[in-house]
């Protein structure tokens, strides 16, 4: 059998001494953990390792000896480790010795309660203490086959390292009766700043969860379920947002102790993430307020609003001539036009009765851009929206219209075959129809024909109209999902500290030769950055609908409304 040895590398110049670790009996494998140095009693030894068993919950035990010859030259120090293995009593027992200057090392394994003891190979693998302990190895994504298996018994050892980080908390300037050698045995590793953050975060979570809490009330209250408070909370992708990043700040200043690496991630992705958005939202908000560029800005609007009202006339007066040469009903070619015409007129008075105000409106609008980036942007999707009303209000009576007819025009198909829509069974049927109802239903049928290219040139173009503003609106809202749901804080750990997001590992040779163990270094794979983003990728409330080209050609065709929001109750993720 294949005996497989993990020893980290920062207790390769540890004095000599003896092993502790634990035994994966189902890999054979021993994961060294520490050197205990001489002198100790076993005694205390034994309660040292059952205080760590209870608090890690990890099976840790003395696996063997380490002899370090350039610090020990006593002939009888071999004997010595040997005699150890009945004190401990552990099965095999593993001696690893230094040999002076030399590259190679021995190891070896007694088993003194087995009558054939079997020879077994043994291989040496050096691992880096620190980084395996602080990385968390992310499963493949085919998690099908042997890289599995192999990922399971990898997640073994990595796990072991991590829940026993009790045990790298003494370092050697520690008064007590045990000495021992690990990655952290020079001094704790610690920062005063972070230290000095743990306490001060405490007070500030609690205020934090306090005015949350209040807020959230307030946010549940039944004054805001009422008509129309509740509909413009359903619409309004601001809104939206503000409770996006109110459920965000909850998690964040929750007293609840993360379980796993996932939740620390996430939160810790949350934090980042919405530190980024307020920064980037002050940034703006400290350009429009310099110059005074919202004076400009409320001067340069009611223009373009005129602009645009005026471009609308023009083609709407084009549509009631005759356009690109088609001949159109003219009854009905001048009932739309006036109709949409009297609706624009309407629109340019509403924008001048704002106009003083305009600049104060945008004043205030500007501040909220300290909640951040994004509140900013869904505000901007808003007064996009607000601006382009009259636009939806074309293209839902051109929809309306369009759709009615197609409609009509189906139902009266079905007529002519001797069909009808069975709205119990959901399906079609047959039926006989008398002459004066098939009579009628020519007429009618003949009528809307006729009336169909006047109002689906109407509908067409006032869709694209539609489908313009809609698409500017899709782009604020993926700039919107890019800052929420992109993980800034795990790839911000990719780029500096590539070992935390471990995908794997990888084995290099370092030395071989005949009688000698095996020794290879073990090299972790970081995370790719595609795989950083798929695994930590925060989840998103987006109003921007995500359909389908198919589905959106099936609603054009139709003379579906197009809705520049979601459908309450529909999370996207």
């Amino acid at each position: 059998m294949v005996l497989k040895v993990f020893f980290p590398s920062c207790c390769s110049s540890a004095d000599s001494g003896i092993l502790i670790g634990r035994w994966i009996s189902e890999q054979n494998s021993a994961v060294i953990l520490a050197v205990v140095h001489f002198p100790f009693i076993p005694v205390q030894v034994k309660q040292y390792l059952g205080e760590v068993q209870r608090l890690t919950k990890v099976s840790v035990s003395v696996l063997g000896s380490w002899s370090n010859s350039k610090q020990e030259k006593e002939e009888s120090l071999s004997e010595f480790l040997e005699d150890l293995g009945t004190i401990f009593c552990h099965e095999p027992w593993i001696q690893i010795s230094k040999e002076g200057d030399s590259k190679f090392w021995s190891c070896s394994t007694l088993q003194k309660h087995y009558k054939n003891p079997q020879e077994e190979e043994i291989i040496l693998v050096y691992y880096d203490q620190r980084k395996v302990m602080l990385s968390h190895l992310h499963p493949p994504l085919d998690t099908a086959g042997q890289r599995a298996e192999d990922a399971s018994k990898l997640s073994a050892i990595f796990d072991t390292v991590a829940r026993s980080r009790v045990l790298f908390m003494t370092d050697r300037y520690d008064e007590g009766p045990i000495k021992l050698t690990h990655w952290q045995s020079d001094g704790v590793e610690a920062s005063i700043l972070v230290e000095l953050m743990k306490q001060a975060s405490v007070p500030a979570c609690m205020l934090l969860t306090f005015l949350l809490s209040l807020l959230s009330g307030i946010c549940r209250s039944r004054v805001l379920k009422f008509w129309p408070l509740s509909f413009l909370w359903s619409k309004l992708s601001t809104c939206e947002q503000l409770g996006h990043r109110l459920q965000h700040l909850q998690v964040i200043s929750s007293n609840k102790k993360a379980q796993n690496q996932n939740q620390l991630m996430r939160k810790a992705n949350i934090f980042v993430s919405l530190m980024i958005d307020v920064a980037l939202g002050i940034l703006l908000m400290s350009w429009l307020y310099r110059k005074n560029r919202i004076g400009h800005l409320a001067d340069t609007l009611i223009p373009v609003a005129d602009h645009v009202a005026e471009e609308l006339q023009d083609l709407l007066q084009w549509l009631m001539g005759a356009p690109a040469g088609l001949k159109m009903n003219r009854a009905l070619d001048q009932v739309l036009g006036r109709f949409f015409l009297y609706h624009i007129h309407l629109w340019i008075s509403y924008i001048h009765l704002l106009s003083p105000f305009i600049e104060m409106i945008l004043w205030y609008v500007g501040l909220s851009a300290c909640l951040g980036l994004t509140v900013a942007l869904c505000i901007l999707s808003d007064i996009i929206a607000l601006l382009t009303f009259h636009i939806y209000c074309f293209y839902v009576y051109g929809a309306r219209l369009y759709c009615l007819k197609i409609y009509g025009l189906s139902s009266l198909w079905r007529l002519f075959r001797g069909k009808k829509w069975n709205v119990l069974r959901q399906r079609v049927d047959s039926c006989s129809y008398d002459l004066d109802q098939l009579f009628i239903g020519t007429l009618l049928f003949t009528i809307l024909l006729f009336l169909l290219p006047t109002t689906a040139l109407y509908y067409l173009v006032f869709t694209l109209l539609r489908l313009l503003v809609v698409i500017v609106q899709g782009l604020i809202h993926l700039l919107v999902d890019l800052i929420d749901s992109l993980p800034l804080y795990s790839l911000i750990l990719r780029l500096c500290r590539s070992y935390r997001l471990a995908a794997g590992v990888k084995f290099r040779v370092l030395e071989q030769q005949d009688g000698k163990p095996l020794r290879l270094l073990m090299q972790i794979n970081p995370l790719s950055y595609g795989g950083v983003v798929q695994t930590y990728r925060l989840p998103t409330y987006s109003c921007y609908p995500r359909d389908s080209w198919a589905s959106l050609c099936k609603k054009l065709f139709l003379g579906e409304l197009i809705y520049p929001w979601k459908h309450k109750g529909e999370k996207q993720n």
